[in-house]
Formats: C-alpha cells, sequence, structure tokens
C-alpha cells in the first residue's frame, strides 16, 4: 500500500505501511510531542530500542496498523490502530493514535493519515474505534469529529505531567 496524498498549499506526502526502518524517525516524533506538550503522558525521552515491542504488534494486515506519512523521505507523521486492552472482551474495539512533526501540525497530513488508516482497516473486524485525547487539543477533537468520533466522555485530572493535572476527552466511532 502506498498512496500519494495532495494536501493544499503543501507539498504531497506519500503514505504507506511503517517497516522497521521508520521506527527512528516515529521516535523522533513522539520525543518532540513528549517533550513539547501534554497530548502524550510520555514524560522521558524514548529510544528505538524501547519501541521495537510496541512496533512488534502491527501487521499490514489484520486490525492493528501503523502508517507513516513521508516527505521528501523524511517520516511527518505517523496514525495507528492498536489493541485498546489486552482482554478477549475487546477483540473487536480498536484504539487510534496519531501524531505529527511539530512543521506539519494543521496542514491536513493527519487527515491523509487517518483517511488512509480508515481505508486499510474498512474490512477488518472492528466494531468500535476508540480514542482518548490529553485536553486541551482543539486540533485532535476537531480531526476525530471530521472522522465521525462522538464524545463518550472525560477522565478528569486523572494523571500528572510537569506538574499540572491532566484530563482525557474520550472519543468513539462506532465502525
Amino acid at each position: 500500500m502506498t498512496t500519494v496524498r495532495m494536501i493544499a498549499d503543501q507539498e504531497p506526502v506519500e503514505i504507506v505501511i511503517a517497516d522497521e526502518s521508520d521506527l527512528p524517525g516515529i521516535v523522533d516524533i513522539l520525543n518532540d510531542v513528549a517533550a513539547s506538550s501534554i497530548a502524550t503522558f510520555d514524560t522521558r525521552p524514548t529510544s528505538v530500542a524501547e519501541r521495537h515491542a510496541w512496533f512488534e504488534q502491527f501487521s499490514p494486515t489484520g486490525p492493528y496498523r501503523l502508517l507513516v506519512a513521508r516527505r521528501h523521505g523524511r517520516i511527518v507523521g505517523y496514525a495507528c490502530s492498536q489493541p485498546y486492552r489486552n482482554h478477549e472482551a475487546f477483540r473487536d474495539t480498536v484504539e487510534l493514535s496519531v501524531a505529527l512533526d511539530a512543521g506539519c501540525r494543521s496542514g491536513g497530513v493527519g487527515t491523509s493519515l487517518y483517511r488512509a488508516l480508515f481505508e486499510s482497516i474498512a474490512d477488518e473486524p472492528i466494531h468500535a474505534v476508540v480514542v482518548g485525547i490529553a485536553m486541551p487539543n482543539d486540533a485532535s477533537v476537531a480531526l476525530h469529529r471530521k472522522f465521525g468520533f462522538t464524545e463518550v466522555g472525560t477522565f478528569r485530572e486523572y494523571a500528572t505531567k510537569n506538574g499540572q493535572y491532566i484530563s482525557s476527552l474520550w472519543m468513539q466511532r462506532l465502525f
């Protein structure tokens, strides 16, 4: 699967199924997000070695996918569908995640990644798709609403990072 997405007023991005060589670029994005925002609850940098087990859960087929967006061969974002919880009762539910390079936010890359991700899992045995969004994050809420997600609840002040309490808005979409 390779998709080239044209984005208004931007250079196109190539969206592909991630392979192991993409992991350093993904880790760079994760570390930047962890250091500069509350969008992730990670409080320290991670390494490629530490993220390897996470990477191994994805496959080019099945409900658990990992896609990357490349511009000029450089990873500028990723989106994935992964197990929601490690219980058989949740086998038809996936949790989504998307992260973008700081220079590519609000430029359509997230929309392109999600569109490609939804296309890739369209025929999989998925009933519900969920996402938890650390608040405030108006851009992420808007992205998920664009794809038909609705709000189901908020965990209030249930995590701390950089000395502040963080709430998460949970959204879902039946598939």
